[in-house]
């Protein structure tokens, strides 16, 4: 469906942070975001660039293929 992309990637940052023990802005200053762009992407109403996922990838150290697969329900 439209959007499940994004949202599946949205969720995997989201528990990426709270494992991590972040806040969504320490998160965003990692990443190198602002705080209200990352809380978007988080929501699933932010469309990434493949090369933008790449790039948050390579910042939290996972693999880009990681933060798209819908882990919904596990």
């Amino acid at each position: 469906m439209e959007g499940d992309l994004q949202r599946a990637v949205g969720r995997n940052l989201r528990r990426y942070r709270q494992v991590r023990g972040l806040s969504q802005e320490a998160f965003a200053d990692l990443v190198g975001v602002h705080r209200t762009y990352m809380g978007g992407l988080e929501r699933g109403e932010r469309n990434l660039t493949l090369r933008s996922v790449e790039r948050i990838a390579a910042v939290i150290e996972v693999d880009p293929l990681e933060l798209m697969q819908d882990k919904a329900g596990r």
